[in-house]
């Protein structure tokens, strides 16, 4: 209930703003960081991608005076709802505006960015005001017991009881409490894999919590990682298929942020993450079966090369991508099957974790 608290001040203390300019005759000003990739760098220091300078200034006027009406009563809403201690889902308070008079919107991704702008603007995450996405995370299990405090008892989960099932993350996650002795944390792309790791009893033999993303992380699987990560000191490890996609879409969100979401990187983001595998060196050392990069594929590789800041900070990452580029092969994680079933957990991520010179930054 803290950060809800801090969420709660920070809405009274912008409509007092507001009412203040109001009153003198100053036409109020809603100000929020511009979330493009031409206003991001990545701080080496950090580990992640931060805003730069650039703000979008929205003063209220005949012609904006929609736009800010949107904005306050969608705050309005946010503060009742942590009054309450409720919450809305994002498709939900797309509707509730058509309560809104001249004031609502006319298509979800419009209530969508204004949220987006409530969350940089006031510097909380939008589960802080009472904002969740239909999408929930994914799943876990290992040597991890959870308390949920959302219900009106805690509820204990221990994800090393649950058969050939899994812990599904919810899609807010800061009522849960943890408990592990776990010494890390293994998130693994597909569902597939974590299925097999799962069913290997990979957890229990390295002590680990696996956690599958199903492809590129949800927002309440990132936090969940983050707070395992954070709070539990625990570290985190990346296993995806060796392809541009498991490498900038799945990897470096995980790691340092994404850029529509850019502004709650620092909520979100693990820079302290490392990426185990599939590298383009794994595909030659263990001589994988492997696919024809496409086109697609080629030119996401030539982008990321010449304009992503997180991997052109990092040598490594520029040699292996360039590696794949002359290659031009990716593969799966389900192609080290071509020496068994068992193999992934009792040989390649065993070898991958003793030797640490075959991780990627």
């Amino acid at each position: 209930m803290q950060r809800r608290n801090i969420a709660r001040e920070k809405i009274i203390r912008y409509a007092n703003k507001v009412l203040h300019d109001i009153k003198k005759s100053i036409k109020p000003t809603f100000e929020t960081p511009v979330r493009a990739l031409s206003n991001v760098e990545f701080n080496p220091d950090t580990g992640i991608f931060e805003l730069k300078t650039s703000i979008k200034r929205r003063k209220l006027t005949a012609h904006s005076s929609k736009a800010f009406a949107q904005t306050l009563r969608m705050m309005s809403f946010a503060k009742s709802l942590i009054d309450e201690n409720s919450f809305s889902t994002l498709r939900e308070a797309y509707y509730i505006s058509k309560n809104w008079a001249e004031a609502r919107f006319t298509e979800q991704q419009q209530s969508n960015e204004v949220i987006e702008d409530l969350e940089a603007s006031l510097g909380v995450i939008r589960e802080d005001l009472g904002f969740f996405p239909e999408q929930d995370g994914s799943s876990v299990v290992g040597n991890l017991e959870i308390v949920d405090r959302s219900g009106e008892s805690p509820l204990k989960i221990d994800c090393t009881k649950l058969g050939t099932g899994a812990y599904n993350v919810p899609n807010a996650v800061e009522e849960l409490e943890f408990n592990t002795g776990a010494e890390f944390v293994l998130a693994i792309e597909t569902a597939g894999m974590f299925v097999r790791l799962n069913r290997e009893k990979f957890w229990k033999k390295m002590n680990c919590i696996l956690v599958s993303l199903k492809g590129v992380p949800a927002r309440a699987t990132r936090r969940f990682i983050k707070r395992l990560h954070d709070e539990e000191k625990l570290p985190v490890y990346v296993f995806t298929d060796g392809d541009p996609y498991g490498y900038a879409n799945i990897y470096r969100t995980l790691k340092v942020g994404s850029g529509k979401a850019i502004h709650v990187a620092k909520e979100f983001a693990v820079p302290d993450a490392m990426f185990l595998g599939v590298t383009p060196t794994d595909i030659t050392e263990y001589d994988l079966p492997t696919h024809p990069l496409a086109e697609t594929d080629i030119k996401r590789i030539k982008d990321i090369l010449a304009n992503d800041p997180f991997f052109k900070a990092h040598k490594k990452w520029i040699k292996e991508l360039s590696k794949m580029m002359s290659m031009k092969k990716r593969a799966e994680q389900q192609a080290l099957a071509k020496y068994g079933l068992k193999y992934v957990a009792d040989v390649y991520l065993p070898q991958k974790l003793e030797d640490k010179s075959t991780w990627l930054p």
